[in-house]
């Protein structure tokens, strides 16, 4: 019976203390994430139809596979940013065996269909590059595989499109340092593309 009386009291001495405590509910928190140095080197490989400035943190690498078959043409690579699970996706079609209006299209619709369903608002920027290149660039917000998708072309010749994708579930918080740091690199990447002859 002493037992008893004795577990009572500790657990009433216990909640009497849990009550007179002030309890602050903590934010919900994510990683923090080490950004590298922005330092860039150039993609400037014989044979292909463009170059440009990429993220030295960043690995260049030839695409080996489309949807389990060989890319249809060798120029398309993607940039690897093992640090972050992130990849940016580099497709290239030469205009003059493709038909332009369709080019445009896809990459419209490869913004728009494929993430309508997940993404709170999606706007297309239209820009030209300091070195006369048009093109448009897609910010995506909200839970989405992508925040971020351009293409840029000549219209006569080059066709290059672009999109940044992650290696994880979308969550536009968690991932909104990564996506704004990798966005810099995204339009650097831009600003420096040109057409090779």
């Amino acid at each position: 019976m002493r037992n008893y009386f004795f577990w009572i009291l500790m657990v009433a001495g216990c909640l009497a203390l849990a009550c007179n405590s002030d309890y602050t509910p903590k934010p919900r928190g994510y990683f923090k994430i080490g950004m590298p140095d922005k330092k860039y080197n150039w993609f400037d490989e014989p044979g292909y139809p463009y170059k440009f400035e990429y993220p030295a943190y960043g690995k260049v690498i030839k695409d080996s596979t489309f949807f389990e078959q060989q890319p249809e043409n060798p120029y398309w690579i993607n940039i690897d940013f093992p640090q972050f699970g992130g990849r940016i996706h580099i497709s290239y079609k030469d205009v003059r065996r493709n038909n332009f209006d369709s080019l445009v299209n896809d990459a419209f619709t490869l913004s728009y269909k494929q993430h309508t369903y997940k993404a709170s608002a999606i706007e297309p920027e239209p820009f030209q590059t300091p070195n006369g290149i048009n093109g448009v660039f897609f910010n995506l917000k909200g839970n989405t595989a992508t925040s971020s998708q351009f293409f840029v072309t000549d219209s006569t010749e080059h066709f290059l499109r672009g999109a940044l994708y992650f290696e994880t579930t979308p969550n536009e918080d968690s991932l909104r340092p990564v996506n704004d740091f990798l966005r810099q690199d995204l339009q650097r990447l831009i600003g420096s593309l040109q057409w090779k002859d």
